[in-house]
């Protein structure tokens, strides 16, 4: 049995993220307390209910319920040692947030404790830092619309079978601000840029003028092999402290072409050294899984 914890901060995505869970087959349920979760487990395990579940926990919850998760989620990892508990985080910057609250007209949920929404955002980042903290996977929806989000969840969550470890793999423009769901960024804007190739400026990274353009630059082979030797090094170590999830950001100017162009290599180079190999293309918003034989689904 799995059970997915899913949190975040209100207008990031989590109604929506749900909706995909459940139509992935997880047994969903919204604005469960913490203290219920015991309760919920033992009861599925009696009935010998099969299926995973996808529990949401945020700030809509008192909190002492909040500040109880994390050691409540120990407590079940011991209770249920075939159980297994991811923690899945939605989040997007302040002005966005804003501007969601904005355009649906919703109230926050901890603006009718007299709050305005600039204040209820910052009280409800600090109700969920610890939750936060314990996320195995975080995903920044600022820049995510409706259909990429399920995809995301799909790729991230549905098709995450095994127990090994999944790379996901995200190129990004700097000029559009760093990922926030990284928790590895490199920076390639000291590479040779095709931009300043009349002929490829309107390409990217997928194509193949731009892609034997960048091959031929031997800065560009240099350090993608190093890239792959880093995250190849750092791979039993993750698997071993039994890490769900490792995204590494890589970043150009616009996220056009370098970026775009390493994320496809390292994606087929390390197929056969992590669980699962996903690819995404923040300024492109694509989206994309590694197959066994290093073909992209």
């Amino acid at each position: 049995m799995k059970l997915l914890i899913l949190s975040g901060r209100s207008g990031s995505g989590k109604s929506i993220a749900l909706g995909a869970l459940e139509d992935l087959g997880f047994h969903c349920i919204d604005n469960l307390p913490a203290s219920l979760l015991e309760a919920l487990l033992t009861q599925a395990e009696a009935e010998q209910r099969p299926g995973d579940f996808a529990v949401s926990i945020d700030a809509r919850s008192l909190p002492g319920e909040l500040q109880s998760l994390p050691a409540r989620l120990d407590l079940l990892r011991k209770a249920h040692p075939s159980l297994f508990i991811e923690v899945l985080y939605l989040d997007a910057e302040t002005s966005t947030l804003h501007r969601r609250f904005g355009e649906t007209r919703r109230p926050h949920p901890l603006t009718g404790q007299g709050l305005l929404l600039t204040d209820a955002l910052a009280r409800e980042n600090a109700l969920l830092a610890d939750i936060r903290a314990q996320a195995d996977l975080l995903i920044d929806t600022t820049r995510t619309n409706v259909h990429s989000l399920r995809d995301q969840i799909q790729l991230h969550v549905g098709r995450h079978r095994a127990r090994r470890t999944t790379l996901m793999l995200r190129s990004f423009g700097f000029k559009h601000g760093v990922p926030q769901d990284a928790d590895l960024v490199f920076d390639v804007r000291f590479l040779p840029n095709p931009h300043w190739e009349t002929a490829l400026r309107p390409l990217t990274g997928r194509d193949p003028a731009v892609i034997h353009w960048l091959a031929a630059q031997a800065e560009v082979s240099t350090f993608e092999a190093e890239l792959v030797e880093t995250l190849r090094h750092w791979q039993s170590r993750l698997e071993t402290s039994g890490r769900a999830y490792l995204t590494a950001a890589i970043g150009c100017t616009g996220g056009q072409h370098r970026s775009v162009y390493l994320v496809e290599r390292l994606a087929q180079a390390l197929t056969s050294n992590f669980g699962q190999v996903l690819l995404a293309h923040r300024e492109l918003q694509t989206f994309g899984q590694v197959g066994p034989a290093g073909s992209a689904l």
